[in-house]
């Protein structure tokens, strides 16, 4: 089973469905017994950093994730889920983070000398994502494929080797981290069409 985490952030039904879609059983959790049951763990989101970490903390949550990590649970977060893996965002402030992966979470900053142009903030709709590793989420999929996001802020590895794509903004930022059994994506599989079905068949299939 998969285990959706429920912390108030998100639309759990879409991503649901999406499993279901490509066979999974996935089941939305909310508490940590609830979770000690899932042999995966998904961790969606869509909202404010700080407002989430609370509602995780809150719920008692925050230390049941980590564990299913460290107990190598395959484990997928999204968009806000990512961004929540990391040690620190500055989004309104400075807010600690899962710590899971090193690093810091950013708002988009663009130099129009730069790039040319002036790019709008969140940085929405589709855009392409370029491998900078093989990793299981993508098999089957081609380079270059485009997926959709929606996003103000982005996540910096302070290890480059747990970037697997890169997506172009302004300049190139982490839009997929994976190390080990935790896979991380900046972009929404459940809204990616075609592409996004095969990534998150991809992970019920590890």
């Amino acid at each position: 089973m998969i285990g959706i985490v429920d912390y108030g952030m998100g639309n759990l039904r879409s991503v649901q469905k999406a499993l279901e879609r490509v066979g999974a059983d996935a089941r939305i959790v909310e508490t940590p017994s609830q979770l000690a049951r899932m042999e995966k763990i998904l961790l969606p989101g869509v909202g404010a950093f700080a407002d989430a970490i609370d509602k995780l903390h809150a719920q008692r949550l925050v230390d049941p994730i980590i564990k299913s990590i460290k107990d190598g649970l395959p484990f997928l977060g999204i968009c806000l889920g990512m961004q929540l893996l990391f040690d620190v965002s500055h989004e309104d402030g400075e807010h600690r983070g899962l710590g899971v992966f090193p690093g810091k979470v950013a708002r988009f900053s663009f130099d129009t000398s730069v790039t040319g142009q002036s790019l709008r903030i969140p940085h929405m709709g589709w855009n392409q994502i370029r491998w900078t590793k093989p990793c299981p989420l993508f098999v089957g999929l081609d380079n270059g494929s485009y997926v959709y996001f929606a996003h103000s802020y982005h996540v910096v590895p302070i290890d480059s080797n747990v970037t697997a794509t890169t997506t172009d903004y302004g300049y190139p930022f982490t839009s997929t981290a994976w190390k080990d059994n935790v896979f991380a994506t900046q972009f929404h599989p459940e809204k990616s069409q075609t592409v996004g079905l095969r990534i998150l068949e991809n992970f019920v299939n590890l």
